[in-house]
């Protein structure tokens, strides 16, 4: 155990930035859920905790990791609006790609995804329905953004993201089918579905890009059942709609 001190607070200020995360290797978690669903499974360099919050909730088996800061200090260190009492820096991990288990399984790849709420309800859903790899662009919003962290609701932890070009991901994968939702595919609800490959999801106003959408080799629509509906739909949901229906052929 220690105590709070500027050089601390000084690294944890600054993970609020990719570059300096990608620097240090390092990201946090915020928030009691987080923390305890994300700290046996990452690699820990601090978990910074008042003294209250530490005797109520803490774990004696990251005492030596423990740095006991005062509410001020964590105002000064926190990410959001309301700061909690618990803080996680935990080391980036680096994941070696499952070359098996990605042949042999459904996968999710995102193209330009920018928003970290969608990023993170995507990592939550690919948690739920079991899909252990998400393949994303370099464009992709950071996984370790405090803000994609604390959607994922602890799903960070079993589900990896590989940042990657995503044309040469195909490439490596020629065998498997590439699918993806396009204003001029065929209905979702009446197609047959392949239980494994790719499913790509695209940016919340371009959708998928012209380069990655030429690489599909199943073109899918999500009929809207009103023609004064809205436009589109958010890609969270339309992930989590287009992963159900993935899901559904593989219960048959």
């Amino acid at each position: 155990m220690t105590e709070i001190n500027n050089g601390i607070i000084k690294t944890v200020r600054g993970l609020a930035a990719k570059k300096n995360r990608d620097d240090e290797g390092l990201f946090v978690a915020e928030g009691t859920k987080c923390v305890r669903d994300t700290w046996d499974h990452f690699a820990c360099r601090w978990i910074i905790a008042t003294r209250a919050w530490y005797e109520q909730c803490g774990n004696a088996s990251h005492y030596d990791k423990l740095v006991l800061a005062g509410k001020g200090h964590m105002a000064r260190m926190s990410q959001f609006t309301t700061p909690s009492d618990v803080i996680a820096v935990y080391e980036k991990p680096t994941y070696v790609v499952n070359r098996e288990r990605v042949q042999s399984s459904l996968n999710i790849v995102l193209d330009n995804i920018q928003d970290p709420g969608n990023l993170g309800t995507i990592i939550r859903l690919a948690d739920w329905y079991g899909i252990r790899d998400i393949f994303a662009s370099p464009t992709t919003v950071d996984v370790y953004n405090h803000k994609v962290v604390q959607a994922t609701m602890g799903a960070i932890a079993r589900v990896k993201v590989h940042y990657m070009d995503l044309e040469t991901l195909f490439d490596e994968y020629p065998d498997l089918p590439v699918c993806g939702t396009f204003l001029d595919g065929t209905n979702i609800y009446t197609s047959d579905l392949p239980k494994r490959g790719f499913v790509v999801f695209g940016n919340e106003g371009q959708g998928i890009s012209a380069k990655v959408g030429a690489r599909a080799s199943q073109r899918l629509l999500i009929p809207s059942a009103s023609s004064a509906g809205s436009e589109s739909l958010n890609v969270g949901v339309a992930a989590a709609i287009t992963i159900s229906e993935f899901k559904r052929a593989t219960f048959k």
